[in-house]
């Protein structure tokens, strides 16, 4: 099972970086899904036949071309000399995070898969940025944020490390030896008092894929900030790329090799 595990968490998320048809047709292939987890190869290939609205020998193909990209992709991720952002502690190696704006009171859920860098990793040190209006001079409140977990530790601490940024202690449920991935899920329920929503880590994060959900209320203008400042944040016409948000009023945008100290995210008008 160990084994099996291992080997999950290292497919997956190659599997995930490719487009639509090839990713389903792999997850129908290695079963890495619930929905795919079925007893027969064939059975799975008519799985993703149904799925992709294809015929099983499309399927086949879109397999064989699956596995040569992820072939592909994983000779040139151990070719890389080492992490972009060395840590010496723990790293995130995949974060993602749904964010509801169309609730009383904006809602995130976070869920993190994170690997040790040393060993004895009991804690960790987390971080959220809750930015306040720009021109007033306000501190975020404490009672601004709602921090629950949803599995993979209990929250100890919490400290105000500045007027708008929380450090959060997350006590896991054994220490981690160095190479041991973990995974946790977290809710932020938070009063955002400025349009925008950014990751600004404090270790390295390979992966962040954020949903940003609007509803009805879609802004004018949904912006994509990657590796900005705290001073750019700010800025009225901030450099990035411009989001169309989809029929369901949601964008989605992601994020690779995070820099420490710096903002991944959206901001919008």
């Amino acid at each position: 099972m160990e084994m099996r595990r291992k080997l999950f968490d290292r497919l997956r998320p190659l599997v995930e970086s490719l487009p639509d048809d090839l990713k389903i047709a792999l997850i129908a292939a290695f079963a890495l899904d619930e929905r795919a987890r079925k007893p027969f190869y064939q059975e799975r290939v008519h799985w993703a036949a149904i799925t992709l609205d294809r015929d099983d020998r499309t399927v086949r193909r879109r397999i064989d071309e699956g596995i040569e990209q992820i072939a592909a992709l994983a000779v040139a991720g151990a070719a890389e000399a080492g992490p972009r952002y060395p840590s010496r502690s723990w790293h995130t190696e995949e974060l993602r995070v749904t964010l509801a704006l169309d609730q009383p009171v904006a809602e995130a859920f976070e869920f993190r898969r994170v690997i040790a860098d040393a060993d004895e990793i009991a804690e960790l040190d987390l971080a959220l940025t809750l930015p306040a209006p720009g021109e007033s001079g306000e501190s975020v409140r404490e009672s601004d944020l709602a921090v629950d977990v949803f599995h993979g530790g209990v929250l100890g601490r919490r400290v105000r490390e500045s007027g708008d940024r929380f450090g959060l202690a997350l006590r896991l449920p054994e220490p981690l030896r160095r190479g041991a991935r973990h995974e946790i899920g977290l809710r932020f329920r938070a009063n955002l008092r400025e349009p925008r929503y950014l990751c600004v880590p404090r270790h390295p994060v390979d992966l962040f894929d954020l949903h940003v959900r609007f509803g009805e209320n879609v802004p004018e203008r949904i912006v994509r900030l990657e590796g900005v400042d705290r001073g750019e944040t700010n800025d009225p016409a901030p450099p990035g790329a411009e989001l169309e948000p989809d029929e369901a009023g949601e964008v989605h945008v992601r994020f690779r090799h995070l820099a420490p100290g710096f903002g991944y995210g959206i901001r919008w008008w």
